[in-house]
């Protein structure tokens, strides 16, 4: 098919700040279409971007018989509604992450892309990262032995005013944050989860701030992860952290490991340190290559429905353990 008309369906920050710049950067793909709320909003990021058309509603977007492939950043209470409309209408669908609030609103999804013979992806950009990639090939190669324990964070900043702090929009921690954990943590090890301990601090309107779980593998590995938006209001701080431990060694992350540019993790094995330096482009670019490799038929997606279930069931359990 060569190059995939996509629609953007939303002006949120997510594409304005990281995918839509990284769309620009994949030859394979033309910005074609963007939709928003409203015809000032859509029409800016036309200006800006260059899209081709601008629609003042998500339904004269999915309507478009040109659009291919559809993008959505759109609020997590919304997505289930939106990604089944763009699936009917034949488009290609690249949905943010966490693609639905629980594991039955996943399954739809994905049962509605099969039924109409298109590709559904969620979008975990990091993921599709060399550095991630890198990482994971370490850790599957044996060169730290059998994982016995993972431990991650992922802290940011509160937020004054924002949908993630609201739970009728599918707000709070674990949706915004604990799923970078959680497919981390996935990723790394190669079982299912058997016994999953959890708790939370809850704000006022009802969305967990700071969750921590503990995680217990059928193969015996463990893991835990802390997450939260409690960090100061006034800055731009976040704070991560990603430790691997092995039978025969350990991997510790230097970096946010969601970013790009010159990136490095360290291993250390029986006395010997080893330090990894990898160069990550744009995460979101390598995503919407994959996906226009999907639909071109030349690749299959990075993130596949297996996964994005397995993860899906996980934060469902989490969160029903924590009483969300």
């Amino acid at each position: 098919m060569g190059k995939i008309k996509w629609g953007v369906l939303g002006t949120a920050n997510i594409a304005r700040g990281c995918t839509i710049p990284g769309m620009k950067q994949v030859e394979d793909c033309e910005l074609y279409a963007i939709a928003g709320r409203s015809a000032e909003k859509a029409c800016a990021f036309k200006e800006d971007f260059g899209f081709k058309v601008a629609y003042s509603s998500y339904e004269d977007l999915i309507a478009d018989k040109d659009v291919q492939a559809v993008y959505i950043p759109l609020p997590n209470d919304i997505h289930l509604k939106w990604v089944k409309e763009a699936l009917r209408s034949g488009k290609h669908v690249l949905c943010e992450k966490p693609l639905a609030l629980n594991l039955k609103e996943a399954e739809e999804m994905y049962a509605v892309a099969a039924e109409n013979n298109v590709c559904l992806m969620e979008a975990y950009a990091y993921l599709h990262s060399p550095y991630v990639l890198s990482l994971q090939e370490d850790v599957r190669s044996g060169l730290i032995g059998d994982v016995d324990y993972i431990e991650s964070a992922f802290i940011t900043q509160g937020y004054i005013e924002d949908f993630r702090l609201h739970k009728e929009f599918g707000g709070g921690a674990m949706y915004d944050l604990g799923c970078y954990c959680t497919t981390m943590i996935l990723s790394l090890i190669d079982s299912d989860p058997e016994q999953v301990w959890a708790q939370a601090e809850f704000s006022d309107l009802g969305v967990d701030l700071m969750t921590s779980a503990m995680l217990k593998f059928k193969s015996g590995a463990r893991a835990s992860f802390n997450i939260g938006m409690i960090l100061d209001m006034t800055s731009n701080s976040r704070f991560d952290r990603l430790y691997v431990h092995g039978s025969k060694g350990c991997i510790k992350s230097d970096v946010e490991y969601n970013q790009e540019g010159k990136l490095s993790y360290t291993i250390y094995k029986g006395g010997e340190v080893i330090k990894r330096e990898v160069t990550a482009p744009s995460n979101y670019s390598i995503e919407v290559q994959n996906m226009c490799d999907v639909i071109n038929g030349t690749a299959k997606p990075h993130i596949t429905p297996e996964f994005s279930l397995k993860n899906m069931k996980l934060i469902d359990e989490v969160l029903n353990k924590i009483g969300y």
